[in-house]
């Protein structure tokens, strides 16, 4: 199987480096836009500036020659880009007749004048919709940080698609000794899960900072699965995926392992740091930190109530201080449990 990871990021290396350790005999290419940083790590087979602790297979074929001719002639493209970077890279990909799937989770950025005329930001799927209609698409997600699937490291993950199609090819790429790979066909659940938990880690690890101890911790993430749960049904999904890997599992994962880079924007935060010092410390992109307004913005549009996400919001645009947002979640009414 030929397999192309568009994107060497840490989790797209981290991928790639699974994908040539699976039991079939795949010839994976690992893409990157910036020359220099291809050939770098051509060099030392290593990719040092995001993942420097993992020796790259040298069955790995780096490259950083024009994506739609490599993507072409692949069996299966895996797409490791940030949200940002995802509407061009699928419209630049939109010919293609073979599975394609992506790993960024979140919502699409809208500026703040589109949020104020309604528009609201995407999940990746509508996003494909609008620019590449005709491709076969699906998520590839769940509880995972790229070391530790680089380290082969036991690891589960959800293939999401409406077509069985892109389950299939994903599975059959990746499903391994280490990485154990389920198929799902809900893919706006998977992506509603993997988007809000982002927002989630940050909360937690405000929590944490702060030091509101074990029983806010707990809380704070079952609550935050509510949050998100109503979410997803208001956008479709099923509650069954939120109790899954992409929901539940990546949630727990997020929110208290400190490998998770939205808790330390959240612990940074606690300790006194600027969002902006938070964020250049970190090195890589936070996806919380860029997704959480339009986390907030479509739940307002549905009429979905999300009083934690919406105090990470006011947390991140300065209107509130750490102890603040703690006073005003707890400050709120009661309310049955189901609500």
């Amino acid at each position: 199987m030929k397999i192309v990871v568009a994107g060497a990021g840490a989790w797209g290396t981290a991928l790639a480096i699974g994908a040539c350790a699976a039991p079939a005999a795949h010839q994976v290419t690992l893409w990157g836009r910036d020359a220099a940083q291809v050939a770098a790590m051509q060099a030392s087979r290593r990719n040092q500036r995001y993942l420097p602790q993992a020796q790259l297979p040298e069955s790995l074929t780096l490259s950083a020659a024009p994506l739609a001719p490599l993507a072409a002639n692949s069996d299966l493209v895996i797409i490791a880009t940030p949200m940002a970077a995802l509407r061009a890279t699928l419209a630049s990909l939109s010919d293609l007749t073979v599975p394609v799937a992506w790993l960024c989770k979140g919502f699409e950025r809208v500026a703040d004048a589109d949020a104020g005329q309604g528009l609201h930001g995407l999940l990746a799927h509508e996003i494909a919709e609008q620019v590449a209609p005709r491709l076969a698409v699906g998520t590839l997600s769940g509880p995972s940080f790229a070391r530790e699937v680089a380290e082969a490291k036991p690891t589960a993950l959800v293939a999401a698609s409406q077509q069985a199609s892109v389950r299939q090819a994903l599975v059959e790429a990746l499903h391994g000794p280490s990485l154990r790979v389920y198929a799902n066909d809900d893919l706006v659940g998977v992506e509603v899960g993997g988007a809000v938990k982002n927002v989630l880690a940050i909360a937690t690890g405000l929590c944490d900072g702060l030091d509101l101890g074990l029983n806010a911790r707990a809380a704070l993430i079952t609550r935050g699965l509510a949050e998100m749960t109503r979410l997803g049904l208001a956008l479709g999904a099923r509650v069954d995926t939120f109790m899954g890997l992409s929901g539940l599992g990546d949630l727990v994962l997020t929110a208290t392992g400190d490998l998770s880079r939205n808790r330390q924007v959240g612990l940074l935060l606690a300790a006194g740091h600027s969002l902006q010092q938070a964020v250049d410390s970190l090195g890589h992109v936070a996806e919380g930190v860029y997704s959480a307004r339009t986390v907030v913005q479509r739940a307002r549009l549905l009429g979905v109530e999300m009083p934690i996400s919406e105090a990470v919001v006011a947390l991140l645009d300065g209107q509130l201080q750490p102890a603040e947002a703690v006073a005003a979640l707890m400050g709120r009414g009661p309310k049955g449990e189901m609500v």
